[in-house]
C-alpha cells in the first residue's frame, strides 16, 4: 500500500491467516524489526486505519490493546499512539542499577535534535561552532543557564553562571579548587558515587554527617566540623541519591546557621529539584554567599546532553574556578551546549522534562503497586530506595539479582563512611519499556520476599 497517513507499513489481511487483529499486531512487529516504524512513529487514528483495512473498529481496538500489552506502542490520552521508545533486549540483564531519565512517551528526540541543530545552524557560525571556547560560556548561554535555574532561585545574573561539560566535571573542578589532599569534606552518610570518586581521586578524606528521616542534622554537622576542621559540606538537599530524601526547608535554614557559624562552604549538586516540582528553595537561593550550586541537565532530560550549569557564590571570582575547570576539561562541546541553550530559550527543554516528570509519576506508580511497602521513594524521583527485610544480606540479593539478570547497586556505593546499611537503590529509567521494567521489578520483589 502507499503511503497514505502513515500506513505504508499496512497489507490487505488475510481471512485464512487467523484472527485479524493479531494480523495488524504481527504487521506492526515486523514494520518496527524492519525500520519502517521506528520509536515515536505516531500511527494513524484507530477509526481511519480500520477503514483503510475494511475491518470494524472492534479489531483495531483489540490490536492496538495487544500491541500495548506487548509494550509495542504507548498511547497518550490526548494525542493518540505511537510506536514505544524501546530498545530490542532479549533476556537478561535488566539494568534497574543505572538512574537515567526515561524517553517520554510521544517524542522523538532525534527529530528534536534534529531540528535544533538546524535552527542554530541557520544563524551561527560551523565553523564557529567546531572551534576552541574558552571561559564561562557565552553570555547567550549563561543566561540560558540563569534562566533554567530562575523558577527555583529566582532572579540570577548570568555573571554567576559557568556551563560546564556535566556536573562530574564542574564537581571535580571544585573540589580541585577548594581542597588540597589529605583534607576532610563533610557528606551524606550516603551520597552520590560521583561526588565520592572525585574527593577519592583528589586525595580528600570523607566525614559522613549523622542525619535522620529529614537529612543531615544540625547538631551532627556543627560537631562534625569542629573534630575535623572540615571547610566543605557537599550535599544533593532534593531527591537525594540513593535515599530520595529532600530536606525541608526549615532544616535547610539550619544546616545554613551551622555553615555560617563554622565558615563552611556548601557544595549544592542539585539535578532533581525542577523535576521534583515540589522542592524547597535551594540552598543557593538561602545561602548565596557560600553556595556552590550545580544544576545537570543530563540527569533530568537525556544522558546524552553533557551540559550543567554552575551557579557561583554571589562575589566569588570566578577566575579560579575557570582555571580548575579548563585544567579538567578544555571547554564543553560547543554544539552541545548551544543546542541546550536554544532549547531552552525555544521551551523545549521545560517540554521534554514535563515529559520526563511525567514519566517517571507512572514508573513511580508502577513500582509502588509491586515492590515491598518499605520503599522510600517520590512520586518524581527516577529511583527507589529499598531496605532489605532481616532475611536479605545486600551482597547476597545482588548475587542472587545477578543470576537473575537484574542489575541494582547496594548501599556500598554509596556510603561514605562507617557500616552501609542493608539496602538497595532501584533505578527505573534505563528500562526503556514500561512491561518490561514491570516484569523485571516483579522478579526484584520475588527475590526480597524469598527467605534467601
Amino acid at each position: 500500500m502507499v503511503d497514505n497517513d502513515g500506513l505504508s507499513w499496512t497489507a490487505q489481511l488475510d481471512p485464512a491467516a487467523g484472527p485479524r487483529y493479531l494480523q495488524i499486531v504481527a504487521q506492526l512487529e515486523g514494520a518496527v524489526a524492519t525500520g519502517l516504524l521506528r520509536p515515536g512513529d505516531r500511527l494513524p487514528p484507530q477509526r481511519r486505519l480500520a477503514e483503510h483495512l475494511a475491518v470494524d473498529l472492534t479489531t483495531v481496538t483489540r490490536a492496538f490493546g495487544e500491541a500495548r500489552e506487548r509494550g509495542l506502542i504507548d498511547a497518550v490520552t490526548g494525542r493518540g499512539s505511537f510506536i514505544s521508545a524501546r530498545q530490542e533486549q532479549e533476556g537478561p540483564p535488566l539494568d534497574l542499577s543505572m538512574t537515567i531519565p526515561p524517553a517520554p512517551k510521544g517524542l522523538r528526540l532525534g527529530e528534536l535534535m534534529q531540528r535544533g541543530i538546524a535552527e542554530i545552524l541557520a544563524r551561527s557560525d560551523a565553523d564557529q561552532l567546531m572551534n576552541y571556547h574558552g571561559g564561562a560560556g557565552s553570555l547567550a548561554e549563561r543566561a540560558a543557564g540563569a534562566a533554567w535555574l530562575a523558577p527555583l532561585m529566582g532572579t540570577v545574573s548570568p555573571q554567576r553562571i559557568a556551563v560546564v561539560p556535566g556536573a562530574q566535571t564542574g564537581l571535580n573542578a571544585l573540589l580541585s579548587l577548594l581542597a588540597g589532599p589529605g583534607e576532610t569534606i563533610l557528606m551524606e552518610p550516603l551520597a552520590y558515587p560521583g561526588l565520592i570518586g572525585a574527593a577519592r581521586q583528589r586525595g580528600l578524606a570523607m566525614a559522613p554527617v549523622a542525619s535522620d528521616e529529614n537529612g543531615p542534622l544540625p547538631d551532627a554537622l556543627d560537631e562534625a566540623a569542629g573534630r575535623y576542621d572540615a571547610r566543605l559540606f557537599a550535599l544533593t538537599p532534593t531527591l537525594q541519591n540513593p535515599t530520595c530524601i529532600t530536606i525541608p526547608e526549615r532544616r535547610r535554614i539550619d544546616l545554613i546557621a551551622v555553615a555560617r557559624k563554622r565558615d563552611l562552604t556548601l557544595i549544592e549538586d542539585d539535578p532533581y529539584s525542577l523535576l521534583a516540582g515540589d522542592a524547597p528553595v535551594p540552598l543557593a537561593a538561602l545561602a548565596p554567599e557560600r553556595t556552590w550550586h550545580v544544576a545537570t541537565l543530563s540527569k533530568v532530560l537525556t544522558p546524552g546532553l553533557r551540559t550543567a550549569f554552575m551557579a557561583m557564590p554571589e562575589g566569588a571570582d570566578s577566575t579560579p574556578f575557570l582555571a580548575a575547570l579548563r585544567a579538567t576539561a578544555l571547554m564543553p562541546a560547543p554544539l552541545m551546549t548551544a543546542l541546550a541553550a536554544h532549547w531552552i530559550r525555544i521551551g523545549a527543554a521545560k517540554d521534554l522534562l514535563d515529559g520526563v516528570r511525567h514519566e517517571a509519576a507512572e514508573r513511580q506508580t508502577l513500582a509502588r503497586g509491586i515492590l515491598p511497602e518499605t520503599m522510600q521513594a517520590h512520586p518524581h524521583a527516577l529511583h527507589v530506595w529499598q531496605p532489605l527485610p532481616a532475611h536479605w544480606a545486600r551482597d547476597r540479593l545482588i548475587e542472587r539479582a545477578r543470576e537473575a539478570g537484574l542489575g541494582v547497586m547496594a548501599a556500598d556505593a554509596f556510603s561514605t563512611g562507617g557500616v552501609a546499611p542493608d539496602a538497595i537503590r532501584i533505578a527505573l529509567g534505563a528500562i526503556p519499556e514500561r512491561a518490561r521494567l514491570a516484569e523485571a521489578l516483579g522478579l526484584l520483589a520475588a527475590l526480597i520476599r524469598d527467605g534467601g
